[in-house]
């Protein structure tokens, strides 16, 4: 396990309480401004609000990296993972589309 992925689990694991009727999952954003990749966490509880909590930064801009990352981050939740500023960007070890539109909101 690596050093970015114990901190994120650390961060994850005390936000994940498992109550009844409450949607939780990971948003992946990728910011091009300002080349990082950001984790959120997002919980939504049925009829209210989402909240969306930073969990962590990836600074190193290499999606070879990243897409290591995801594999190990898999197998230590199984929590949904959305992607967002990933259009029609492919993993270069798979070779599957990321995203394939933009969201409505972006």
């Amino acid at each position: 396990m690596t050093k970015d992925l114990k901190l994120m689990m650390a961060r994850l694991t005390p936000l994940f309480k498992r109550r009844r009727q409450t949607r939780y999952w990971l948003s992946l954003v990728n910011q091009t401004y300002t080349p990082a990749y950001n984790f959120f966490m997002n919980v939504q509880p049925k009829d209210q609000r989402q909240r969306s909590i930073p969990l962590h930064s990836l600074i190193n801009y290499d999606l070879a990296d990243l897409e290591t990352f995801i594999g190990l981050l898999r197998q230590h939740t199984q929590l949904t993972i959305e992607y967002v500023g990933f259009e029609e960007m492919r993993w270069p070890e798979s070779n599957r589309v990321i995203q394939w539109r933009p969201r409505r909101d972006e």
